[in-house]
């Protein structure tokens, strides 16, 4: 699935270095609640933007280059700055096609029902496009058609 066949080097350095190393700060350090998955998500952000500019550095990447795909890691200026968008977007659809069946099969509806609802409000029109077209199990159908059709 490609959001932006033209995207920049930047944008593709950034979303190469999005999960750099991730094995490397393991989710059981935090609290299993939502205040400790938030500073885990803080954390691996901070380190990945870290992470990339040392690696880009070191390799002869301009600092602008470095500089930029830190702030695209850190998701500064999203919603505003459009390579943010295509960033969050390819995130969330990872989540979707790849990660999302797992978390439906182990968490209560609910909860998983609001992990969709927020993803969907962060995504553009052309990510919630390529969205309804990954293919799911009926149950995972379901609760999507339930997170985006409340009530």
């Amino acid at each position: 699935m490609t959001l932006a066949p033209n995207a920049s080097e930047d944008l593709r350095l950034a979303s190469r270095c999005q999960h750099l190393c991730r094995w490397m700060i393991p989710r059981d350090r935090y609290e299993m609640m939502r205040a400790g998955y938030h500073q885990w998500r803080n954390e691996l952000k901070r380190f990945h933007a870290e992470k990339s500019a040392e690696v880009l550095g070191s390799v002869g990447y301009p600092e602008e280059t470095v500089t930029r795909v830190r702030d695209l890691n850190l998701k500064k200026n999203f919603p505003g700055d459009p390579d943010s968008r295509v960033l969050e977007d390819a995130l969330c659809l990872v989540f979707l096609q790849f990660q999302f069946a797992d978390l439906a099969r182990k968490t209560d509806d609910k909860k998983v029902i609001n992990a969709l609802q927020k993803s969907w409000k962060k995504m553009t029109p052309a990510a919630h496009e390529h969205a309804l077209r990954l293919d799911h199990a009926p149950h995972e159908r379901e609760l999507i058609e339930r997170a985006l059709c409340p009530g």
